[in-house]
């Protein structure tokens, strides 16, 4: 289990529970008195001599270089994740996908190995099955539950395994301290994404991960207003991932930044929020003898309820449902709904509706999607704050356009 670096916090937040810490980490005041966190709008730091200039470049004295890589609105935004997580730091990056791809490129070279599990998002699959191979880099991709296979699929090249839990969009879940005790075993990281969960359900690097993997674009903004995304680890892993930002620069707006601070303040308060409004959906779908099956952690005969329990404090928002009939019934389904907003975007207090084999993972092959379980009947809801007797209306539309 690792600990936050309590050096960066002051005394009086060292045992804060994480609604205070989402509030209160990583607060450095500029000395104007202001009461918000500030913005600040700047490329480049001026410095007060050329001694000074070269010993901020070199790294031998701390302070602002450039904001491709140092800004203090985005630093605020990294000490106050990496304190939710627990961890010694965060790095945040442009998007989600800047932050698998940062820490893909500063840990892996031409020849190593990645083990993933099969049922990521699509545009994870995209980057490991199309872009790592052309750097060398060869991955096996296994099923997120079976531990034996993950063994297996490793070798003495082996760098990272990679796994998001629950997945997108079955809901699947990874047995995190396992996967961290193979990865020990071979050596590699596990690189753990928490975008379902976020640290307000879900605590990674306290299951023996070694780096976490956010999209800030979904719960931790949580209002679908901004692209972001951040690595978290420990203070060395960091670093490397910070080179790379330094160098290749996908890194994240001062103004994201902000946004994300403000979604992190009510953070523990919405997905508590989130978990009750789609386990309450998710009963009522089960409930429905005109659907197929549920996919949410939630329901007792869920195959990682058990495990959900252990390792989560709560079983997220989104959950995925199969209607008989394939993609036209799903289609009729989707189309006939009013309240729901059909976008591929999850995490916002607003509800969203989609059909995963033609968005988010209609990249995939048929193969790759029916490994992953992603049926052509597939419905993916990300469950926002909308009461729950209005969402269920919504659902009731879509079954009616399907005569059931």
């Amino acid at each position: 289990m690792r600990s936050v670096d309590k050096g960066s916090l002051p005394d009086w937040l060292h045992n804060a529970h994480e609604e205070t810490l989402g509030i209160r980490a990583g607060i450095a005041r500029s000395g104007e008195g202001e009461h918000g966190e500030p913005i600040f709008t700047t490329s480049s730091y001026v410095f007060d001599s050329a001694a000074d200039a070269a010993s901020r470049f070199s790294g031998e004295t701390g302070g602002n270089v450039y904001s491709r890589y140092t800004n203090p609105t985005v630093r605020v935004f990294e000490e106050r994740l990496a304190a939710l997580e627990n961890a010694e730091s965060a790095v945040g990056t442009a998007s989600g996908m800047s932050a698998i791809l940062a820490t893909c490129m500063a840990f892996l070279s031409s020849g190593d190995h990645v083990v993933c599990s099969r049922d990521v998002f699509g545009s994870t699959v995209g980057l490991f099955d199309k872009y790592l191979p052309r750097m060398g880099v060869s991955v096996s991709f296994v099923p997120l539950g079976d531990v034996a296979a993950w063994r297996a699929a490793a070798n003495e090249k082996t760098r990272l395994f990679y796994c998001e839990t629950p997945s997108n969009p079955v809901c699947e879940v990874a047995d995190i301290a396992a996967l961290a005790a193979v990865a020990k075993d071979f050596e590699a990281r596990l690189v753990v994404d928490n975008c379902f969960c976020t640290p307000a359900l879900q605590k990674p690097l306290e299951h023996g991960a070694d780096i976490v993997i956010h999209s800030a674009t979904k719960y931790l903004d949580g209002q679908g207003r901004m692209l972001g995304g951040a690595a978290v680890g420990s203070a060395a892993d960091m670093a490397e991932v910070t080179n790379f930002i330094r160098t290749c620069g996908p890194s994240m707006s001062p103004f994201n930044a902000w946004v994300f601070l403000k979604g992190l303040e009510t953070l523990s308060l919405r997905m508590r929020a989130h978990c009750e409004n789609a386990n309450g959906l998710a009963h009522w779908l089960q409930q429905r003898p005109d659907v197929a099956r549920v996919h949410y952690a939630g329901l007792s005969d869920h195959p990682g309820h058990q495990l959900a329990s252990r390792q989560q404090s709560g079983f997220g928002g989104v959950l995925s449902f199969e209607v008989p009939g394939g993609q036209d019934a799903a289609w009729r389904f989707i189309d006939a709904t009013s309240l729901m907003s059909l976008t591929a975007n999850l995490g916002d207090v607003k509800t969203t509706i989609v059909h995963p084999a033609t968005t988010t993972h209609g990249r995939l092959s048929p193969a790759q999607r029916s490994a992953a379980g992603i049926t052509p009947g597939l419905i993916r809801i990300a469950v926002g704050l909308e009461h729950i007797d209005d969402l269920k209306a919504d659902c009731q539309r879509g079954f009616d356009a399907l005569g059931v």
